[in-house]
């Protein structure tokens, strides 16, 4: 055996250990600093008074102008949120409730001008009010309560097919409105002003006495083309009131409940949402064409009347909504009208 082998073995026969190449360990990296975060200083600013009504120091940025409205109602709790509208301008439109701080044209320093939108109701109980009113006083009228026509008429039945069945339409209409306040709509609007509520149900309670007045009173004369006209009147309402029942669902299907995410409508498999390829609004549509069924059904001026008021305002709120789909969706179909295919 080699000398330099034997001396390389230690006293316990084993071999030598062998020395690592020594290598520089890599340097622990240093802790990431945390982002510093730029707080915002509130003002919150009387329009009218242009008096300072409070100050919030160290508003996150990413703070939502509901999140301002829900500091300011603890410093005044008479104004809640819904009763507050906060603008950059006092010239300029409200703030949405979902707008981000960081997001809005302000420096670090921001005043909101500050106005009281007044006692406010949720949009369902004011959809409620406005149905229940007509479906309650148009009964009325067709029991023929004390006060209302002659004496020897009180609590007594009208001879004409018609009547009745102008008193079913009418009474399952508002039904169906009532059930879908309920249980269809999702009301993306929380609440709307308490003077409103007179205005709104005004319109529709008066309406609803009037027509209901002629309708079932007892010099009341049948239409002139006879149960023709009254069957050709029926289908077209009951027809209508599917479609905007129809189109309600359609409509419901495309928010998930808590979201404000707003999507396009389209035809689903039900053929009467198929209106959607020529009118951006066919729940007004429908609408109107169940209430033009009900005037051919009982050829009575007041319910023309009202249907023509009828869609007057509903054409305002379809060419609103059509304008808002055209500018938010640069895809929406060129094809739509608001309300009435290729002419309105």
């Amino acid at each position: 055996m080699d000398v330099l082998a034997l001396e390389a073995k230690n006293v316990n026969g084993s071999e030598p250990e062998k020395k690592s190449s020594s290598r520089p360990r890599p340097k622990p990296k240093p802790p990431k600093k945390p982002k510093r975060i730029v707080y915002f200083e509130v003002e919150i600013v009387d329009v009218k008074t242009k008096e300072k009504l409070l100050l919030l120091d160290k508003v996150e940025p990413t703070s939502t102008i509901l999140d301002i409205k829900a500091l300011f109602h603890k410093s005044y709790p008479k104004w809640y949120p819904a009763r507050q509208s906060l603008r950059l301008d006092p010239k300029t439109k409200c703030l949405r409730d979902e707008e981000i701080l960081q997001t809005l044209p302000v420096g670090t320093t921001a005043s909101f001008y500050f106005s009281d939108l007044g006692p406010q109701l949720t949009w369902g109980t004011v959809f409620l009010a406005e149905c229940v009113g007509p479906l309650v006083i148009y009964l009325m009228f067709y029991f023929r309560l004390p006060f209302i026509y002659a004496p020897k008429y009180d609590f007594t039945a009208s001879e004409n097919w018609v009547v009745h069945s102008a008193c079913l339409c009418h009474s399952s209409h508002y039904i169906k409105r009532i059930l879908e306040t309920m249980f269809v709509h999702r009301i993306s609007h929380g609440t709307m002003p308490l003077r409103n509520i007179f205005k709104n149900c005004g319109f529709y309670w008066c309406a609803a006495a009037w027509m209901a007045y002629y309708i079932n009173h007892p010099l009341y004369t049948p239409p002139l083309y006879g149960q023709q006209q009254v069957n050709l009147g029926l289908y077209i309402f009951l027809f209508c009131q599917v479609g905007n029942f129809s189109i309600h669902v359609a409509l419901r299907n495309l928010k998930q409940p808590g979201s404000k995410v707003k999507k396009l409508p389209y035809p689903t498999k039900n053929p009467f949402t198929w209106i959607f390829w020529l009118v951006s609004c066919p729940n007004y549509t429908y609408e109107v064409g169940s209430w033009l069924g009900f005037s051919v059904m009982t050829q009575c001026l007041p319910v023309a009347l009202f249907t023509l008021a009828s869609f007057v305002q509903m054409s305002v709120w379809a060419r609103g909504k059509h304008r808002a789909y055209l500018k938010e969706f640069k895809d929406y179909p060129t094809l739509r009208s608001p309300i009435l295919p290729f002419i309105l």
